[in-house]
């Protein structure tokens, strides 16, 4: 199983402690470590299924959305986006449990123009609120004549936004963009006249799960 790279030191932290609680069961012959050890070793075992980077394969095209990560469509909703489209946008945003993959992916080919990092708070990432309020990174990208923004949103148990894109980037559509440790959100930021595909409620995977068609 392919795992993501920011994720091999926990992976390796998790493991030396299963399996120095394993060795102390054994040697001192105690029920109470080998219980811990069972534990410590479920954990381990997590930790190396939330870090997993599988390779994704879906459809491609100059007028498709990609979903940038897997989850949960939690909102679709037109707003202001001042920072990089400066106009009116569709925004999807896209929930990550702990059970997801969060490695996420760059939505359409283009080229990145704009990143802006938020140093914010650690709302819980579902809330409308967090969009604004959360610890966050936008990347925009410029798709031909089309502006696209995908914002990483911190949540509450999220503490760590990595991301990998730096201006005037190629962006290749299904590609990885980053990664957000431990439960998050993604919102992606599309032209108002695209026509979405997805609905609230509905689970996305990302570099698979075309989100909308962008007006040719």
């Amino acid at each position: 199983m392919r795992v993501a790279r920011e994720g091999v030191i926990f992976i390796v932290i998790a493991w030396v402690l299963a399996l120095g609680a394993i060795a102390l069961g054994l040697t001192r012959h105690s029920a109470i470590w080998s219980i811990v050890a069972i534990l410590l070793v479920v954990i381990a075992v997590w930790v190396v299924y939330f870090f997993r980077d599988p390779e994704r394969a879906g459809e491609r095209g100059e007028n498709v959305v990609v979903s940038p990560a897997d989850g949960l469509v939690v909102m679709i909703t037109e707003v202001d986006e001042p920072s990089f489209i400066a106009t009116r946008a569709i925004r999807i945003s896209i929930f990550m449990n702990v059970f997801d993959v969060h490695v996420n992916r760059y939505p359409v080919n283009g080229t990145v123009r704009f990143l802006q990092y938020n140093k914010g708070k650690f709302l819980h990432a579902a809330h409308e609120k967090a969009s604004l309020d959360n610890e966050q990174m936008s990347v925009g990208i410029e798709s031909g004549a089309r502006r696209l923004l995908v914002r990483q949103i911190a949540g509450l148990i999220a503490r760590r936004i990595v991301n990998y894109a730096k201006v005037s980037d190629a962006a290749v559509q299904g590609e990885r963009m980053g990664i957000i440790r431990f439960g998050s959100r993604v919102d992606v930021f599309i032209p108002p006249s695209s026509a979405v595909r997805v609905k609230v409620g509905e689970r996305t995977v990302a570099g698979t799960t075309v989100l909308a068609d962008l007006a040719a």
